[in-house]
């Protein structure tokens, strides 16, 4: 059905518009960027990616102190419960899905900004807390920003293809030692347990500065300006036969579009099958601290609130030192093999490291082994998960067009989201049940049936995309 036409008046202001917006667009271009540029935007983008994952990993890290804390009141401390109240934040998370594409339309270094400064505005508000009310309000909005991850858009639209996975992975390797910060600020803040909040006040800093420092510092990226001119190019009948043909090859963005898109691409379908099914794994990142905590906590015989207390100034927090070397050095060969070896068979490789070490981390803290190689196994159980779901993400960004890469990889949280939401809805209400010290137990039964069936589909049904040049890549290629 052909559009009715606009009435001159608005035709002419709808002309204007247009056209403002395309030299806007080629005078960003044409600035010179320096020979130094890329390893300059590399440092600003390596700070982002720090206090992104610092505000993904501080609540689990902090999760029995939290629970303690928080719930101690009301005479609980079951992390179970306090994941339930968690569950509030699940509608931010559904949101945030229709957030993202809006980069695909207005640009990514918006957003780059915006999620930044949210993150440290969350982490503080999360300091100032005083009640579960606000308490639930600074995590709502972690929840909501952190999906977002505009920095990976930069990196994968930015660097040399054949570099993309390592410089990737580098640079997450860094953000992972950034972690380090959460056991420091425990040793050096914290005498007592109820005194959680205090370590959210330094990454919150950071994550306010950091937000500043791209606002001014980062230029947009070359793809997203070449997608956006090419659409603002496009004369009206283009526009309406590329529409009329039912086509997503030309939208700028849009949940909508983009699952239109992944439906009708094998290749993307089946990698959101194997996000759903990895993701089943996800609540080993909820827990990995709470198991360490009970694990060693067993040793002493029947578990108190001072033994945990005990435990949770020592054995934990020494541990947690070690975490993010573990997780770096996995995030750090993920980048090499999958430029070696290829996506597919890295991501192989990192599920069954995760399933390794989880066990290595679980029963290293009831055997009383020592801290530091508890710590270890811990993080690289927790680095080589999201490894394999990274490669899995930077395989969808690799098979998607650039008009529609964000919106794509937002949608591709619906996947995520079905594994995740088996994880609390089936999880959670067995840990509250069976107790914190059956976590361990609960998180295998759940990890390695999804990996087993993650790693069939991708092995079967999906193709290696290393190498793509994501500034031509249709989507098409795996047909």
């Amino acid at each position: 059905m052909k559009e009715k036409a606009l009435p001159p008046e608005k035709a002419q202001k709808q002309r204007i518009k247009v056209e403002k917006e395309i030299k806007k667009w080629e005078k960003e271009k044409s600035r010179p960027k320096g020979r130094f540029y890329i390893p300059y935007l590399i440092f600003i983008i390596s700070l982002i990616y720090l206090t992104d994952e610092v505000a993904s990993q501080i609540g689990p890290l902090m999760k029995t102190e939290i629970a303690n804390g928080l719930l101690a009141s009301y005479g609980e401390s079951s992390v179970g419960i306090l994941d339930t109240l968690s569950m509030i934040a699940i509608p931010f998370q559904i949101l945030a899905i229709f957030y993202k594409p809006l980069s695909d339309r207005f640009g990514r270094k918006k957003f780059l900004f915006i999620n930044t400064l949210g993150l440290g505005t969350a982490m503080f508000i999360v300091f100032v807390s005083d009640n579960i009310p606000l308490y639930v309000i600074g995590t709502c909005m972690i929840q909501f920003f952190v999906p977002h991850d505009m920095q990976v858009v930069y990196i994968m639209e930015s660097v040399p293809s054949k570099h993309r996975a390592r410089i990737y992975f580098a640079i997450k390797s860094f953000a992972t030692m950034g972690i380090m910060l959460v056991p420091v600020l425990r040793r050096a803040l914290m005498t007592d347990m109820s005194q959680w909040r205090i370590v959210f006040l330094v990454p919150a800093v950071i994550g306010l500065v950091t937000s500043l420092i791209a606002l001014i510092f980062a230029r947009e990226t070359d793809a997203f300006i070449d997608s956006r001119l090419r659409f603002l190019k496009m004369t009206n009948e283009e526009r309406q036969e590329e529409k009329e043909k039912n086509s997503q090859e030309n939208a700028q963005g849009g949940i909508i579009n983009a699952l239109k898109f992944v439906w009708k691409h094998k290749q993307l379908r089946w990698l959101y099958v194997v996000s759903g099914l990895t993701n089943l794994g996800y609540i080993i990142t909820m827990y990995y601290q709470v198991i360490i905590s009970y694990g060693y906590a067993g040793r002493y015989g029947e578990i108190t609130d001072e033994i945990l207390n005990t435990v949770s100034l020592n054995e934990v927090t020494s541990a947690l030192f070690f975490f993010p070397i573990g997780s770096a050095v996995m995030q750090f060969f993920v980048g090499i093999f999958g430029d070696w070896l290829g996506r597919k068979k890295a991501a192989i490789i990192m599920s069954v490291c995760c399933v390794l070490t989880f066990l290595g981390f679980t029963l290293g803290s009831s055997f009383g082994l020592p801290t530091f190689i508890v710590g270890l196994f811990a993080g690289a159980c927790i680095g080589s998960y999201w490894g394999a779901g990274d490669l899995n993400a930077l395989m969808v960004s690799e098979s998607a067009p650039t008009n529609l890469r964000s919106s794509i990889l937002s949608a591709l949280y619906i996947g995520m989201g079905a594994g995740i939401a088996f994880s609390y809805v089936i999880g959670i209400p067995l840990v509250t049940v069976l107790g914190n010290a059956a976590i361990g137990t609960i998180c295998f039964f759940f990890a390695v049936p999804g990996f087993i069936a993650a790693l069939i589909v991708m092995m079967k049904k999906t193709h290696d995309t290393t190498g793509v040049d994501l500034n031509t890549v249709t989507g098409n290629e795996w047909e």
